[in-house]
């Protein structure tokens, strides 16, 4: 190798070396900050492409958790309503009961007409109160819940209402009962509502649990996905702990490299001595 000031051959191998490692050094550090090997296309751009893809995906399964919960608190405000009126219908038998004694006097029938009258009031108030987001399952003409069960919202999980207002389908029996007659009367509808009640309960417990199963299988789905997700671009915080140390010294060495190839030059004096 000819002896020059004008270039340094050396100090360009030693340059070319030291760029190259402060180049992969910065990549380790970048690693090591964002906890992640693709942060960005420039990384990888397909690894990238695919992880966006996969976010995208995610961020339709929280909607469909949101409309999931939603139809569920729905739902529970129903099956608690219509529970509450199975209960109050099981003492309105009672009273109709009661009441269809022949033998009462006039001031008891008349204490027993009033609490029946009291207690398909309160059903009444109950079934007006059991709303949720403006939804009602169990008014007159009663909603449909519904909720979406995938990332794109082209499917969805529907459940029909059933009314349970006292002269409805489902609540034949009288509001008053004035008479043993009437009372007798009572007792027999009150049987069949009560039946028609235990029906809309099942309907109304079947679609919460279909609801609920989804929603389980919709958070699983989710928490694969985010796996997913951390395969591809998750750095490896051990290995890329034992590069950045490796790097470190291999700097430092490219470094000292560089000062004894910056040194040759001066060589060039020895000759002119």
């Amino acid at each position: 190798m000819a002896f020059s000031v004008n270039t340094n051959p050396g100090a360009f191998v030693a340059l070319q070396a030291l760029s190259f490692t402060n180049s992969e050094l910065a990549v380790a550090q970048k690693r090591i900050n964002t906890g992640l090997k693709v942060a960005g296309s420039k990384d990888n751009s397909a690894v990238y492409q695919i992880a966006q893809n996969l976010r995208s995906d995610l961020g339709g399964l929280a909607a469909v958790k949101a409309s999931l919960d939603r139809a569920s608190s729905t739902l529970d405000i129903a099956i608690t309503a219509a529970e509450t009126v199975s209960d109050l219908v099981v003492e309105l038998k009672e009273k109709a009961v009661a009441a269809s004694d022949t033998g009462l006097d006039a001031a008891s029938r008349a204490a027993l007409a009033n609490d029946y009258a009291s207690i398909v009031a309160q059903i009444g108030t109950v079934v007006a109160n059991a709303e949720f987001n403006g939804t009602n399952l169990l008014k007159a003409t009663p909603d449909v819940v519904s909720a979406i069960t995938n990332d794109v919202g082209t499917q969805t999980i529907s459940v029909t209402g059933s009314s349970l207002v006292v002269g409805g389908a489902n609540l034949t029996f009288a509001a008053t009962i004035t008479s043993a007659g009437d009372a007798s009367t009572a007792v027999t509808a009150i049987e069949t509502s009560i039946t028609n009640i235990n029906t809309v309960l099942s309907n109304l417990g079947s679609g919460a649990r279909q609801i609920d199963t989804q929603r389980g299988f919709v958070d699983k789905l989710s928490d694969t996905i985010e796996t997913g997700i951390g395969n591809l671009v998750d750095a490896d915080l051990a290995r890329e702990s034992a590069r950045l140390q490796s790097l470190q010294v291999r700097q430092q060495l490219g470094l000292q490299a560089l000062a004894i190839a910056n040194q040759a030059p001066s060589a060039v004096l020895a000759l002119f001595r």
